[in-house]
């Protein structure tokens, strides 16, 4: 009795860990497999980038800026000559964001001059990850990860307002502003 107990703890365990660890494309692997490609642009922006000492924020602004740990953004951009490869990685990003972990809060925009979508992991009160994605049909896309603990959306989109209005020394950096403007 005790051996089948064993053996059906140990199959158990074993099939946890096989279905856990084959879940498909996350958006985490696909900036690690990309962040380097040529045609990307990528960065990892701790939250202490906002010099908050600078910006006068609100007790909302200042509870969301505490809740974000870092934001990690990934950028393709279009040009004539990698028409097809834009193509193909817009798609991989629309499936991976089309699978049921990532729960939608807002979208928009238009078919001719691009649109973006909002998602999230957690739930609206206790985001884990946001997820900010858009494309420009003449520019490219990019797709921000927002990282932190007990996030809440409503408070998030609070920031909105300092971020848009901030000097980027990083050229990388301005390179995302250009590219949302």
């Amino acid at each position: 009795m005790k051996q089948s107990i064993k053996k059906l703890m140990v199959m158990l365990i074993l099939a946890v860990a096989f279905t856990s660890c084959n879940q498909g494309p996350t958006l985490q692997t696909y900036f690690v497999d990309n962040e380097l490609k040529p045609g990307f642009i990528s960065a990892d922006i701790p939250s202490s980038f906002i010099d908050v000492d600078k910006v006068e924020l609100t007790d909302e602004q200042k509870e969301a800026y505490e809740s974000v740990d870092k934001l990690n953004v990934l950028a393709f951009t279009l040009g004539d000559d990698n028409k097809e490869e834009y193509q193909v990685e817009l798609d991989k990003i629309k499936l991976i964001l089309k699978d049921d972990r990532y729960q939608e809060l807002m979208r928009g925009g238009n078919s001719i001059d691009g649109k973006f979508m909002v998602k999230f992991i957690g739930d609206v009160e206790n985001i884990d990850e946001l997820i900010i994605f858009g494309n420009a049909n003449d520019r490219g896309f990019a797709v921000a990860r927002v990282l932190g603990d007990d996030m809440n959306a409503g408070k998030l989109m609070s920031l909105q307002s300092i971020i848009k209005d901030m000097d980027f020394d990083d050229s990388n950096l301005n390179s995302f502003k250009e590219f949302f403007k």
